[in-house]
């Protein structure tokens, strides 16, 4: 559908992509049925085919392609396998526009149909308006989505109204190996005229209202480590006696985190920036689901009562969950034994504005302090094996209105502004390394179903997500100058 406020371009752009989705739904189906897998080393021979798939989609559209070879990486088995390469592609040149990079992949999660599928994962099945197939959403389907949209403006022969660059590769699903130095070692070239980079590989927090994205949260993971002798004990032998490993280590985890989810390490909630009232604000129109979402947890009771709450907690507040313990007796029956080792494991999911390397030592010297006082003899070691950081960005910023304007004309209500609890780390990588400008912009729906059975992308949301990006297209042509003249953005957040 479309806004009576949309202009007759729009109107016209809209109508070719409603007379055409059956065969954006044939792509669509094509790219579905490669079995682009990037974490099962049997299959990376389907995800370079996918590359090459998407490398002529590209060159179709009169686009230079580059497909960079990023070399091979070696299995824990001692086997070098190909990496597959990145595509590097660019239409429009004019020194006029502003250039718009989107960035995309192309590999996806395993998935078989043994595993509650209803239908084969591999063969686009359209039901009661529902695209299913892996990848549909994530992320081959808002990729064709993008590509839908150029296509569109080059088959009525209108004036492209921005650049165009696209970087798509093939191993997201695998933890992206080679890309972070192929960005470095673009930067000052591929990256050096683009204005802004669009990520569209996240979703809606609501079934129905579309969102943007404008935060994350980090992720630091800690390991706690406490050991006393070289090997395991009887407890009918020794217990009584000895300081266990796993007595001091439970009294370490319990002091990390309150009943109420107040993490109780001194000083982490001091760089957390303080709530304004603008912010405030956009909780209240979020449409948000809090029964579903109690429901898909299959718990009674969450911590916190209000829609407000409960989303302010996930989102721009850090939380630390405890994973497990290595080390531990964990297998069915009873096996009296006093571990000589035992390691907890624990992450704190970080919001702008809190320092990695502060964190580490908040959480040191908290752990420390505890066991010293518990006067062991064991032995205790703290590291932090993983950190990834957040990010944020300015809702304000003329990208983002852009995107409200376009999400505006196109589903005719303004979207949620909404940030993910979960790390996203590709959003901070590109923002890091190019200094340029990064809007998440999804068009799956929250019950889409990323990285589990039955993925789908609805019809709808595929075929007025195309749309979106193409009045997206027009709203940044409007900006032109004024996204040189702003700032670089903020990224020590």
């Amino acid at each position: 559908m479309s806004s009576p406020s949309s202009s007759a371009l729009e109107t016209e752009i809209f109508q070719y992509i409603d007379l055409h989705q059956s065969d954006f739904i044939k792509d669509l189906k094509e790219w579905v049925a490669v079995e682009s897998d990037s974490v099962q080393p049997a299959l990376r021979k389907e995800v370079i085919r996918m590359m090459a798939l998407a490398a002529g989609k590209l060159a179709a559209l009169g686009a230079t392609v580059n497909s960079v070879n990023l070399g091979s990486h070696q299995l824990p088995d001692g086997q070098h396998l190909p990496l597959p390469p990145v595509i590097l592609g660019e239409l429009g040149k004019d020194p006029q526009n502003p250039t718009v990079c989107f960035y995309g992949h192309v590999d996806v999660q395993p998935a078989r149909k043994e595993d509650g599928w209803k239908t084969d994962p591999y063969t686009l099945t359209e039901i009661d308006g529902n695209l299913y197939g892996r990848g549909a959403t994530d992320n081959k389907g808002p990729v064709l989505a993008w590509i839908n949209a150029v296509e569109t403006f080059r088959a009525l022969k209108l004036a492209i109204p921005v650049n165009f660059k696209f970087i798509i590769e093939g191993m997201e699903e695998a933890g992206s190996l080679g890309l972070e130095k192929l960005l470095e070692e673009e930067k000052q070239c591929f990256f050096s005229n683009v204005d802004y980079i669009v990520i569209s590989d996240n979703l809606w927090l609501s079934k129905k209202k579309p969102a943007l994205t404008y935060g994350t949260r980090g992720n630091a993971c800690f390991f706690v480590e406490v050991e006393g002798g070289d090997k395991d004990l009887h407890s009918g032998t020794f217990g009584g006696i000895i300081h266990e490993p796993l007595t001091d280590l439970v009294a370490l985890l319990d002091s990390l985190v309150d009943p109420t989810g107040h993490i109780q390490i001194p000083g982490i909630y001091d760089s957390v920036a303080a709530l304004t009232e603008e912010e405030r604000k956009l909780y209240e129109s979020i449409e948000y689901d809090l029964e579903e979402h109690k429901n898909n947890s299959g718990v009674k009771k969450f911590l916190y009562s209000t829609k407000e709450e409960i989303l302010l907690h996930l989102w721009r507040y850090p939380s630390l969950s405890i994973h497990g313990i290595e080390g531990a007796f964990h297998e069915p029956g009873i096996k009296t034994v006093i571990p000589a080792k035992v390691i907890g494991k624990f992450s704190i999911r970080q919001v702008p504005y809190m320092d990695l390397s502060v964190v580490k030592q908040q959480v040191e010297e908290h752990l420390k302090n505890v066991f010293s006082k518990r006067n062991s003899p064991n032995k205790l070691k703290v590291s932090m094996p993983l950190g990834a950081k957040p990010w944020v960005a300015d809702i304000n910023d003329p990208l983002y209105k852009a995107a409200r304007r376009a999400i505006k004309t196109v589903f005719g209500e303004d979207p949620d502004f909404i940030r993910d609890g979960s790390t996203i780390p590709i959003a901070r990588l590109f923002q890091t390394i190019t200094q340029k400008r990064v809007i998440m912009f999804p068009i799956g729906a929250a019950d889409a179903g990323e990285h589990s059975q039955n993925e789908k992308i609805s019809r709808h949301n595929y075929i007025e997500g195309t749309k979106v990006f193409a009045a997206f297209f027009l709203e940044i042509s409007k900006l032109r100058g004024q996204l040189r003249e702003t700032s670089s953005p903020e990224t020590n957040n």
